[in-house]
Parts: structure tokens; C-alpha cells; sequence
């Protein structure tokens, strides 16, 4: 079976380009999803690309589970509580506000009939954080707005593709009745939480019984399927599902694995995060032609017009949103007013202008189906796919690329609660091994001067991190401890180099090299801790 000589240049051609701009991401400074999705958009209309129109469900149903799944899993459950408010008034407030708001803007502008307006409306109302957090990471913002853009972005995934599948089914059935489509999205959405817990709960019981990495983490890359599939069929909502899932094995998971698992499942779950992301805003760019061919029946300048029409709707009800509802509830409550005072005003902008969309939006889009129940075509389908198209590229690009000026011009800055935090962590921490140590200790095992030594490795690093809350330490101990780190680099350097020599010359194997290196690798890891 041979390959086409084209296709084969073609594909070459799409890998590099993708290999490319996620080299050139850290060098320009842009996140590497609007890259891709220039690129991608770009390589659209080369000349000699095919056209890509992938099957309805593929990216929902393929592709969505696990990055829902991972979202939830690596979310602080404790911060999701703490800004329960913020985030229930965004993600289901808001979302359910742009979903309406869209549609009123579809059906009257674009002419969509109502059940596809409120369909695009529920495609284009979630947020994707990938963007935006990492921009602000980078830049340095409040740790707390950074935690609600993330608690958002997961619980408004499942708001949005509720009230879609419910707008879905008024467009499929040719038939809405309010009642109805209320008690299905309440259905749904506790449907979805009820399978995600019962999974949730399944996978911890086995997990715990388990001892082998390779399996406890190949099980882990599939739970978000385990989740989202039985709730489809159910006629649940599959997302719920996989994002409580997520959650609930996310808070026990470290009573379940042993250091191994967790070391070598974070790296796994970080790169195949990154791979599907990749994948999908690429998808992105390359979907486009195909679409805008199957529009040739409309104007360019028309269909500019529908998508500024529809995007301008976005940005404005976020923005019109993001103040009311932070300012407003502490206006109304003098308790919320006491336990949260009310945020500067450059947070709550950045919020409302962090609202980028993607890879959730790209994923509804694609699903709509080709037909009714009737037989019917979906009405506006290549249209509606257009126009969230249009909504992902405005905020995606437009708001990515201007985020950092907007960081700058509102003066925000990062605070250190994350870095306190930690340090109190650390310490805590290092007390127990010391209170540990002391029990040890008499049993008789415990060498003398190995307890000393120990005790002394225990004793810098409480002296280390205590000193972050002196206010007048003078960093000698961080400068100890940064000499302490670059001889260690510099030791752990010769032997890497007197071991991969060894393999050079043949005195060992690569069975023999790889092990050792690893070992030195994580030596070198932890150096900074």
C-alpha cells in the first residue's frame, strides 16, 4: 500500500508548520493557540491543501472528553469554593445572558430561525483559558483573577453545552416548549453530576487496588471518556459528567498513587493536553475554506458584517456583565460586603476583556449534524459554523494579542499570596519530617549522624522559608541556597557527562545510561524547592 506523493508533502508540510510556530510561541511572546490558529488559517488557503471537513460529533465526542477531564482533575476544588459567587454569576449567569443575547442579535440581523440563533448563542458563550491564563501568568495578575477565568472556563463548558444540546434538540425535533426545555437542562445538568460521581467513585476503588504506573495512568487518560459516554447515552449531559469526575478523583488521587504515578501521570496528562489542544486550534484555521465554500451563496462583505455583528455582541455583553455582577452583591449584602471586599476596578476589567473562545466552541460548532429528525437540512448550519468561527478568531486573536497591553495599561501586578502560600506549605511540611524524625529516632535503626544529617537538610529548610516572612532578613539564606543549587547544577553536569561517556565508548548500554539519568534528572529538578 503506497502513499500519495502529494497527500504525503501536504502532511509533511502541516507538521512542520505546526512544529514551527510552537517553537516560535516563547520567542514572539504569543500563546501558542493563536499561532496555530493563524497558521492553520493560513495553510487553509495554500494552494494544494485539501479541503477538511471532519464528521459531525468527531471533535466533541473524541477529543472534548479528556481535555474536560484534565481541566477539572488539576483544578483547586478549594479555590472553585472560594469564588463560588464570582464564578456561578459568570459561568452560568453570563453564559446563559450571551446565549440569549446572541440569539435575539442572529435572528434579527442574520435572519437565523430562532432555535439555530439560540444554538449559536449556546456555541459562542463559553470561554477558553488557555489564552488568557497564560498570558497572565506571564505578565504576572492577581492570583485570584486567574482563578476565576480557570473556575469559569470549567464550569461554563457544562452550562454551555447543556443549553445546547437543548437548543440542538428544538432545531433536530422542529419542536420547543419552554417547560420542557427547562426541565431538561435541570435533568441534564444533574444527571451529568450524579454519572460523574458514580465513575468518579468506580475508578477511585479500583485506582486504590492498583500498583502498576503504566495502567493507573492509562486509566486515567480514559476516565473522561468512562464519564462522558455513559451520560450521552443516558441522554445526560456527557461534559458534567467528566468535569465532576475530574474534580472528585483530582481531590483523592493523591492518597491513591504512589510518587511514581504522580511524576510520570503529570507529565503524560501535561503533554497530551497540549498535543489535543494543538490539534484543535489548528483545526480552527483549517476548517474555514471548506465552510466559506459552502457559503457562496452570500456576499464576503455580507458575512463580515454577520460575524463583526455577532463577535461585537460578545465582547459587549461580557463587559456589560463583569461589573454588575461583581459590584452589585456587595451592594445588596452587607455579609458578602464584610467577607469579600470589593475587587479594584482593573480586575474586574481584565476579566470582562479576557474572554477569549475556543477549543469548546470549536467543538459544538462542528458537531451540529447534517439533517433534522425530518430529513431535513440543519438550517444555517455552514452559517452558524461561520459565524463561531468568526466569534473564536475575534476574541482569540484580537483579545489574545492586545491582553498584555491591557495588563500593562491597567497597572495590575501579582500578588504574593500564592508565593506566601507555598512557603507556609513548605514549612508545615518540613516540621512533619522533623516531628517524624523525633519518633524515629528511638527505635534504634536511625544511625546518629544520619538523624543529624537529616535534621540539619530539615532545619535550612525551615530557616529558608521562614525567612520569606521576615521582613528584615537581609537574603543571606536565599543566597546560601542559590550557591548551593548552581554547585549542585554544576556536580550533577560532570556526572551526567561522565555516564553518557561511558555509553560512548561502550562500557555500558542505553538499559544501564537511562536509568542514572533519570535519577540525576531529578536531583537537578528539585533543586529549586
Amino acid at each position: 500500500m503506497g502513499v500519495d506523493h502529494h497527500d504525503a508533502f501536504v502532511l509533511l508540510a502541516l507538521l512542520a508548520a505546526i512544529a514551527a510556530l510552537l517553537a516560535l510561541s516563547p520567542f514572539v511572546r504569543v500563546p501558542y493557540p493563536i499561532l496555530l490558529v493563524l497558521g492553520g488559517l493560513a495553510a487553509g488557503f495554500a494552494p494544494g491543501v485539501p479541503d477538511l471537513e471532519l464528521p459531525p460529533d468527531l471533535v466533541l465526542v473524541v477529543l472534548l472528553p479528556p481535555l474536560l477531564y484534565g481541566a477539572a482533575f488539576f483544578t483547586s476544588l478549594r479555590d472553585l469554593r472560594t469564588n463560588i459567587r464570582p464564578i456561578g454569576l459568570l459561568a452560568i449567569g453570563l453564559v446563559l445572558a450571551t446565549m440569549v443575547t446572541v440569539a435575539v442579535v442572529a435572528h434579527e440581523v442574520v435572519e437565523l430561525p430562532w432555535a439555530a440563533a439560540f444554538t449559536l448563542g449556546a456555541i459562542v458563550s463559553p470561554i477558553d483559558p488557555i489564552a488568557a491564563t497564560a498570558i497572565a501568568r506571564r505578565l504576572g495578575v492577581p492570583r485570584r483573577v486567574v482563578a476565576i477565568l480557570e473556575g469559569e472556563s470549567l464550569v461554563n463548558d457544562a452550562t454551555a453545552l447543556v443549553a445546547y444540546r437543548v437548543a440542538l434538540g428544538a432545531v433536530v425535533s422542529g419542536s420547543f416548549s419552554l417547560w420542557d426545555a427547562g426541565f431538561r437542562f435541570v435533568l441534564g445538568a444533574l444527571g451529568g453530576v450524579l454519572v460523574g460521581l458514580a465513575v468518579g467513585w468506580i475508578v477511585r476503588q479500583v485506582r486504590r487496588r492498583l500498583d502498576d504506573p503504566p495502567v493507573e495512568i492509562t486509566i486515567s487518560l480514559m476516565t473522561g471518556y468512562f464519564a462522558f459516554l455513559p451520560a450521552e447515552v443516558l441522554g445526560v449531559s456527557g461534559v458534567l459528567a467528566a468535569v465532576t469526575a475530574g474534580i472528585y478523583l483530582g481531590w483523592y488521587t493523591p492518597e491513591l498513587t504512589t510518587a511514581e504515578v504522580r511524576l510520570q501521570g503529570d507529565a503524560v496528562w501535561e503533554i497530551g493536553t497540549f498535543v489535543l489542544n494543538a490539534v484543535l486550534f489548528i483545526l480552527v484555521g483549517l476548517q474555514l475554506p471548506a465552510i466559506l465554500d459552502n457559503l457562496e451563496g452570500i456576499s464576503g462583505w455580507t458575512l463580515l458584517t454577520y460575524g463583526a455583528a455577532i463577535g461585537a455582541t460578545v465582547l459587549g455583553v461580557r463587559l456589560v456583565w463583569v461589573f454588575p455582577s461583581t459590584y452589585l452583591p456587595r451592594l445588596l449584602s452587607r455579609r458578602i460586603r464584610e467577607h469579600d471586599p470589593s475587587p479594584p476596578w482593573q480586575a474586574s476589567a481584565l476579566i470582562g476583556w479576557a474572554g477569549m473562545r475556543g477549543a469548546v466552541s470549536l467543538a459544538a460548532a462542528l458537531a451540529l449534524p447534517f439533517t433534522t429528525d425530518a430529513g431535513e437540512p440543519f438550517p444555517g448550519r455552514d452559517l452558524v459554523i461561520f459565524l463561531a468561527f468568526c466569534v473564536i478568531l475575534i476574541t482569540l486573536v484580537g483579545q489574545g494579542l492586545s491582553l498584555p497591553f491591557a495588563i500593562r495599561l491597567l497597572g495590575l501586578e501579582a500578588d504574593a499570596a500564592g508565593v506566601e502560600e507555598e512557603a507556609k506549605a513548605r514549612i508545615k511540611a518540613a516540621e512533619a519530617g522533623l516531628a517524624r524524625l523525633d519518633e524515629l529516632v528511638p527505635e534504634g535503626w536511625v544511625r546518629e549522624d544520619t538523624a543529624e544529617r537529616v535534621r540539619g537538610m530539615y532545619a535550612f529548610r525551615l530557616s529558608r522559608f521562614s525567612a520569606r516572612f521576615d521582613d528584615g532578613d537581609d537574603g543571606a539564606i536565599e543566597e546560601r541556597s542559590a550557591a548551593y543549587q548552581r554547585l549542585r547544577r554544576e556536580l550533577l553536569e560532570a556526572e551526567r557527562g561522565a555516564v553518557v561517556e561511558l555509553r560512548r565508548v561502550g562500557l555500558i548500554g542505553d538499559g544501564v545510561m537511562n536509568p542514572i539519568l533519570r535519577d540525576l534528572d531529578l536531583e537537578e529538578t528539585r533543586l529549586d524547592r
